[in-house]
């Protein structure tokens, strides 16, 4: 039996199909080669088009099915995982009313401190899990207040993965995962938050109705099933954020278990049973994919905007003619601690972990006679690690203690000199395992459709590349200075 996960990226669809048996992909397909683009109409705003999305969503999936490696007629069923945070509205003709602001966008956190200091912080942290701060909650007061034309004509209120669902179906729905990454959702009622309705004025009749991660979100539209070749009515079964769905994909689902994940973001995500949350709300608690009324499960997670924006950003402007690949060697020429060139990786919009402080990308003590290309590169991969141990000695002062922290061969930990990196500034071993999201989306809409009686049968072909233990104790004076470097950036 095949499955189809559609993942939805910052950067690019990817899609695969999936054998249920094997549980491993058959084909797979990215849509654009290169990355999307993000609109930034100002500084600090970030903006994608839903229906650039459709389009890409689409052209994956035709992409997908031209390898010939399948016959499209024998999916099932269909997962979604989504960049979170994102603001999609649609008008009563499920048309786009705006270009969505997503999770990178940073205009509407001052409206969201001030609702934690109006609602209370108290009352957030304990019913929120969270500051409304940055989240989509935010975001839609932001539309409310600054273009009302466009929020008279909402119907419908929807994260990412929604939005592609109801392009599927012409059905609207959401979940408990997807209401509380918004700041929607209050945990101590399990409902809708009132405080957050109440304060910013938002009828309910915006959302959509809740429904399980693992259910049936819809039915594929007879219009679309003809275009992309693929059978009438198949069931979307299962819709999660990109960091959840990440989790799942590693078999992290029980408390105590950690994820990492160094894509266009830097993520880790542990899972609690406990209705946990930072005073600060400098990491954030969200529902995750197995989260019921009955059986709590918390992802904890800890974000780093720009991680491989970053990486990215450095390779066009450093070595726009190298690979991805080369440049992981380049920077293995340089010693530990490049030659003393330090970067703060913080360019992608405010960060949560800072206070939704805007400190921008730093790059400290360059000298033009010594530092070269391969210096840039490790300094850059240093930087990210450093701040990852930054942001893991957060989720440590919140309880969050993992001894191993799984993570998929992909993106930056592509490069084993990063993953060493890693391993060495946090101090805590990795479990590498060969890792997708749509893979991971796919799997999941086999749980979600019955297909796998359990999350564990799902993963139970899971296995380990390798695993890297901590193997340089001199890397903790490099991440000193390092801090050093960033408390004194965030003083001005």
């Amino acid at each position: 039996m095949l499955l189809l996960g559609i993942d939805i990226g910052t950067s690019s669809i990817k899609v695969s199909v999936v054998d249920s048996e094997s549980q491993n992909a058959i084909a797979t397909a990215q849509y654009p080669d290169n990355e999307s683009p993000i609109l930034s109409p100002q500084p600090g705003w970030a903006e994608q088009s839903p229906d650039m999305w459709w389009q890409q969503v689409q052209q994956a999936i035709q992409l997908c099915n031209n390898s010939g490696k399948y016959d499209p007629a024998d999916i099932s069923a269909i997962g979604i995982a989504y960049q979170m945070h994102g603001l999609v509205l649609v008008n009563k003709d499920q048309q786009v009313l705006r270009d969505s602001i997503i999770w990178c966008d940073s205009r509407a956190v001052d409206i969201g401190n001030k609702a934690f200091s109006d609602i209370g912080e108290k009352r957030c942290l304990t019913h929120l899990l969270n500051s409304p701060g940055n989240f989509t909650a935010s975001k839609l007061a932001w539309v409310k207040l600054n273009e009302p034309d466009i929020y008279a004509q909402i119907d419908k209120i929807m994260l990412p993965g929604d939005f592609i669902s109801m392009k599927l179906t012409g059905e609207i729905s959401t979940s408990v995962s997807a209401l509380s990454e918004g700041v929607f959702f209050d945990f101590v009622n399990d409902q809708l938050s009132k405080d957050i309705l109440n304060y910013f004025g938002f009828n309910e009749r915006l959302f959509p109705g809740i429904q399980q991660v693992f259910s049936v979100h819809g039915n594929l539209l007879r219009s679309v099933a003809e275009k992309l070749k693929l059978k009438s009515g198949i069931p979307i079964t299962y819709k999660a954020g990109d960091q959840p769905n990440n989790a799942l994909s590693l078999n992290v689902l029980n408390p105590g278990e950690v994820g990492a994940t160094a894509g266009t973001s830097g993520v880790i995500y542990g899972v609690s049973d406990q209705l946990t949350f930072d005073q600060e709300s400098r990491i954030n608690t969200f529902a995750h994919v197995n989260y019921t009324e009955r059986q709590k499960r918390l992802g904890v997670l800890l974000c780093i905007n720009g991680t491989g924006r970053l990486y990215n950003w450095v390779k066009n402007l450093f070595g726009p003619s190298v690979s991805y690949a080369q440049m992981n060697e380049r920077a293995m020429q340089s010693p530990s601690g490049s030659y003393g060139v330090r970067v703060l990786p913080f360019g992608n919009g405010t960060e949560r972990m800072l206070n939704n402080k805007p400190v921008g990308v730093h790059l400290h003590n360059i000298d033009l006679n010594l530092h070269g290309q391969a210096d840039i590169f490790r300094a850059v991969q240093e930087g990210i690690a450093c701040a990852f141990r930054y942001g893991l000695d957060i989720m440590r002062e919140n309880g969050m203690n993992p001894s191993v922290i799984r993570a998929g061969k992909a993106n930056l930990f592509l490069s084993d000199l990063f993953a060493e990196i890693f391993v060495n500034a946090t101090g805590v071993p990795v479990e590498l395992y060969k890792n997708d999201g749509s893979t991971g989306a796919a799997l999941g809409a086999g749980i979600g459709a019955g297909i796998f009686t359990s999350a564990a049968e799902a993963f139970s072909n899971m296995h380990k590349i390798k695993v890297i233990e901590p193997s340089d104790n001199k890397f903790e004076p490099i991440y000193q200075d390092w801090k050093n470097l960033l408390e004194k950036q965030l003083e001005k």
